[in-house]
């Protein structure tokens, strides 16, 4: 019998609750025409490194592809060959390059400096290959 009366209680107060919420709110028919602004949650990077929010098709970051380099010059040091440098040259924009071991251009990483071919890591889609590009043959004079 008390958990009946409990029951009723608290099923009339959750009734009377509704009621006062009812006749406190304003009359929603009035306000059908009102403009209804939303407010949109703005992320800020601050990180290191690129901007996750950002595209990379609208960023540099994918620039420069590997078929948009040629290899201009290459000083090898056979002492010490991590101190060697490529020289590449982008022929969509004419910028140019210096690349030692190690560095990284966009989704390209110089692998490996040789005498006349510079290696590279792509990596794509989470993938990663070698590529190399060779100096062009040079014609010896008669």
């Amino acid at each position: 019998m008390i958990r009946a009366g409990v029951l009723v209680a608290g099923l009339g107060l959750v009734a009377i609750t509704r009621l006062a919420g009812q006749a406190a709110r304003p009359d929603t028919a009035k306000h059908d025409s009102a403009a209804v602004t939303l407010l949109r949650e703005q992320f800020a990077y601050e990180g290191g490194g690129r901007d996750p929010f950002v595209s990379l098709l609208s960023s540099g970051d994918i620039r420069p592809m590997l078929t948009d380099l040629k290899l201009v010059g290459i000083y090898y040091d056979q002492r010490y060959p991590v101190r060697s440098v490529a020289v590449l040259r982008d022929v969509t924009n004419g910028k140019r390059y210096r690349a030692k071991a190690g560095d990284v251009m966009g989704r390209l990483k110089v692998t490996q400096i040789r005498p006349r071919e510079i290696v590279f890591t792509v990596q794509e889609f989470g993938f990663e290959r070698q590529e190399s590009l060779q100096l062009a043959k040079q014609e010896e004079m008669p």
